[in-house]
């Protein structure tokens, strides 16, 4: 029996290509798109079902050149041309919503996370937000040590000390409320970003809980958090170094003990099974961070396993 989205009932979808870099120092992040497009993805999403388009809402302008490893006034690196490409994209899943397509954002780095997720709850304000990732990117431009601001993203949206925002972040909605956001995979955490978690009271699920409760539960205890009645619409937010490095080595922050490629996919296929799903991002493919050829393999296929179980590929 096929999946029914609730707030895709047609399944038509956009996929919106985020080749950007800006919100951290490594290159090769921003050619995730083109090797998640070769390797088939919009094929494999239309077999499921969907009507499917392409959109590239940044153009060709070369970001690595202007990109800067130094920190300006706020303690960020390249707060213009990360707002730049977040302004773009922002717009874009803003008018795929608006159309009642889904949008299926792949990075990219998870910078961009402040655009799709401000948008969604533009377009509806009831949204909750399932933030998968082995990093909680809730720090402000004050508590990050790093200045790389693909760390940040949940705070420009929930408006945590706005006084520390470069300017060129103020067009960014601050409509994120604290009890629509639920983590899962944590498992590399700043003291800052700890402190704002314990302070705001959001939803947290690290991989210890993962590993004492099960996937199963974890997810349900999320979605419990944010979504009670399963009635409002999802934002999954999916960074795949979520995933074990051992399954997704073509990343850019890699951390031990993470989420088996089995429990990855089946934060995925939950949330599809829920019905509720209204956007979606895949972020952080790296396949210049790659030792071997079998390393992007990997990790471009995780990718793409992880959009079709969000689309509602099954098992059986």
């Amino acid at each position: 029996m096929s999946i029914q989205y609730k707030f895709h009932p047609n399944k038509k979808a956009t996929i919106i290509t985020a080749p950007f870099s800006g919100g951290q120092p490594k290159g090769g992040v921003e050619l995730g798109p083109e090797y998640i497009l070769n390797a088939g993805f919009e094929k494999q999403i239309s077999s499921l079902g969907w009507d499917t388009e392409v959109a590239h809402p940044l153009d060709k302008t070369d970001y690595e050149s202007v990109k800067s490893d130094e920190k300006d006034a706020y303690g960020v690196k390249n707060s213009k041309i990360v707002s730049e490409c977040c302004k773009k994209i922002h717009h874009q899943v803003k008018a795929s919503l608006g159309a009642g397509r889904l949008p299926l954002t792949i990075g990219g780095d998870h910078s961009i996370g402040s655009a799709t997720v401000s948008a969604a709850l533009e377009h509806n304000p009831d949204t909750c937000v399932l933030w998968i990732d082995a990093h909680a990117d809730i720090n402000t431009p004050a508590t990050t040590d790093s200045g790389n601001l693909h760390g940040c993203p949940m705070s420009f949206v929930m408006g945590i000390d706005p006084e520390s925002y470069p300017p060129e972040f103020e067009w960014i909605p601050q409509n994120l409320k604290h009890n629509k956001l639920v983590y899962i995979g944590l498992r590399d955490v700043d003291d800052g970003e700890k402190a704002i978690l314990r302070k705001y009271n959001i939803a947290a699920y690290s991989m210890y809980h993962v590993d004492k409760y099960g996937i199963g539960k974890v997810v349900e205890m999320a979605l419990d958090a944010v979504n009670p009645d399963r009635k409002f619409p999802v934002h999954l937010s999916y960074d795949v170094d979520a995933i074990d490095p051992s399954f997704v080595p073509a990343t850019g922050t890699r951390v031990e003990g993470g989420l088996s490629l089995r429990e990855g996919l089946f934060i995925a296929e939950e949330v599809a099974q829920s019905g509720l799903l209204s956007s979606m991002d895949i972020v952080e493919t790296n396949p210049m961070l790659a030792e071997t050829e079998e390393h992007i393999l990997d990790t471009v296929s995780a990718a793409c396993a992880i959009g079709r179980c969000a689309m509602g590929q099954t098992l059986l």
